[in-house]
């Protein structure tokens, strides 16, 4: 009986350990681009993985154009909730209304998707971005996608350019807001650099992305 409560306590052990691990989304330190898939708007933004203050991080610059780097990679939110990521902006955007399509570029952001389809009419996404002028925490639709993609300013000209910013975003907690739904698994994440519509010229750069548990 007591071998049989031990093994119990130590596969209930090993179970939370492994809920509890965070998930990668990113190694730029030891992976390649390879790994991840570019999809153009706007001719190509250019995604390169370079040393920057001692450490490998991916660099973005985009020069009157627009694409994405994306990876298909299924994630339990209710597993592991919380996206984390760092960033930085070099070059800040000066776009005064970017709830418009003509508005609709940004230094720097990442997309989580729901639903394994990079067709923004067939799927939900919350998009985080560094806003030129939004307040923080500010919501709202996406100028092409509409309802079905959600922009929320994590950060915007009140922060310092060329100065790296740790972020931390209860995904799970953000699709229940700004969707009114429980979603547990997501598909995709993504990061873009953009300037095809005001045709302007950004450049940033990232961190390794990864979700945890708390």
């Amino acid at each position: 009986m007591l071998s049989h409560l031990l093994r119990f306590s130590f596969l209930s052990a090993f179970s939370l350990c492994a809920i509890a691990k965070p998930i990668y989304i990113s190694h730029f330190s030891t992976e390649p681009l390879a790994q991840w898939q570019q999809k153009s708007f706007a001719g190509e933004t250019d995604y390169q993985i370079i040393t920057l203050d001692n450490k490998k991080v991916l660099q973005a610059h985009s020069n009157d154009n627009a694409s994405s780097l994306y990876k298909e990679i299924r994630v339990d939110l209710k597993k592991t909730p919380y996206l984390n990521w760092s960033w930085r902006n070099d070059t800040p955007l000066q776009i005064k209304n970017e709830t418009i399509k003509q508005g609709d570029d940004f230094s720097a952001r990442i997309y989580i998707v729901v639903k394994h389809k990079w067709a923004f009419w067939k799927t939900k996404a919350v998009n985080y971005v560094w806003s030129s002028h939004a307040n923080k925490n500010t919501a709202w639709e996406n100028p092409f996608a509409g309802k079905n993609v959600m922009m929320i300013a994590i950060r915007n000209q009140s922060d310092n350019h060329k100065t790296w910013f740790h972020e931390k975003r209860n995904v799970l907690q953000d699709f229940k807001q700004q969707f009114g739904e429980d979603i547990q698994f997501i598909d995709v994440v993504a990061i873009m650099t953009d300037t095809d519509n005001n045709h302007g010229n950004a450049l940033s750069y990232y961190g390794d992305l990864y979700f945890s548990e708390q």
